[in-house]
């Protein structure tokens, strides 16, 4: 847990500050959200929108350099492979459960995620992103 901590503040330090591994403004804890049964939320029926609306305009393949306002050269949220590979981090910076609230992302002046999109989120996430 340390290393990832560490990890992720070198990675987001251009974008977040104040980075050590006591600082949870750099990255939250895990959400605990579980996948429901009933679950609905795909990749097509939410998660490609989420990521359109809130995250590719800094976590995109097609941006680079300072136009990912400091967002990791592998962190690239258009397509769902993409956001599969980083999940966990997807979760402990952006979505909400029973056990956490993360709003550290997005960071800029742009929209933002409304608490039940970053439940969804946290939802679609446990269920496996399909």
């Amino acid at each position: 847990m340390l290393l990832h901590r560490l990890f992720v503040c070198v990675v987001l330090s251009s974008a977040l500050t104040a980075c050590d591994d006591h600082d949870h403004a750099v990255a939250g804890d895990p959400t605990g959200s579980t996948c429901p049964p009933t679950s609905t939320l795909t990749y097509a029926t939410f998660g490609q929108t989420f990521m359109e609306t809130y995250c590719t305009r800094c976590h995109a393949s097609t941006r680079m350099g300072a136009d990912r306002n400091g967002a990791p050269e592998f962190h690239d949220f258009d397509t769902q492979l993409g956001v599969m590979r980083v999940a966990d981090h997807v979760d402990e910076m952006a979505a909400a459960g029973p056990a956490a609230t993360n709003t550290f992302m997005p960071p800029d002046d742009g929209a933002k995620p409304t608490l039940a999109e970053r439940q969804q989120l946290g939802e679609w996430i446990a269920c496996g992103m399909p």
